[in-house]
């Protein structure tokens, strides 16, 4: 329950934070979204076009875990996790503190968790993340980047719900690891703390979900 309620009340402070007391937008916000969507990168900063892509590739990472995850949920796993693809943390911190703890995977895999589950899909989603990441870390100006971080009210959202989505996805890792018998959990337990890469790294050396026959009534 206190979990719960923390959850709930750090989505309402993240929510007033982000509309309220964050630096003002820009009239071009909508135009560099465009550019941002289409690919014309051609004079963005490339830490800007580097964190906008890989928040794409976040709610891919949170997707391979809720997949399994919302298995027996009241609620539809699935929604939040579509959402967050539009909003980010904002749609998932609502997931976390109505989710209930899942530490088995009742049932058979379908199609959708089999294709999220795969190795294939967590080195394709890794790849992608690696891209941008050199992308950003090598052509990117810093100096610019943060002082449109200080001035940018669309630039400064991104960053923070970057930075919360790596702090989520820790919450989820015990639960997964024990729907696949990972009983040693130190190692992954400390690289998930690493934004974005440990999770990644996770991904792509878990253990198979386990399934289990549906407990009958």
């Amino acid at each position: 329950m206190i979990d719960k309620l923390g959850f709930w009340l750090v989505w309402v402070l993240f929510s007033v934070y982000a509309f309220v007391f964050a630096p003002p937008d820009r009239p071009d916000t909508f135009a560099l979204i465009q550019k941002l969507i289409a690919g014309e990168w051609q004079g963005t900063n490339a830490y800007i076009v580097a964190l906008f892509n890989l928040m794409g590739v976040f709610p891919c990472v949170y997707a391979c875990v809720l997949a399994s995850d919302g298995r027996g949920q009241k609620v539809p796993a699935w929604l939040f996790s579509g959402l967050s693809f539009a909003v980010g943390a904002f749609a998932l911190l609502p997931y976390f503190a109505l989710r209930e703890p899942n530490p088995s995977f009742v049932g058979k895999k379908n199609w959708t968790i089999k294709i999220l589950e795969s190795r294939f899909t967590a080195i394709a989603i890794s790849a992608i993340a690696v891209y941008f990441l050199v992308y950003g870390f090598s052509l990117g100006n810093w100096a610019d980047f943060v002082q449109q971080w200080q001035t940018n009210r669309f630039i400064h959202v991104m960053s923070l719900d970057f930075c919360m989505l790596s702090l989520l996805f820790p919450w989820l890792l015990g639960d997964d690891m024990d729907r696949r018998g990972m009983t040693d959990d130190r190692f992954f337990s400390f690289i998930a703390l690493v934004p974005l890469v440990g999770a990644l790294i996770y991904l792509c050396l878990r253990s198979p979900l386990i399934e289990n026959e549906e407990i009958k009534t």
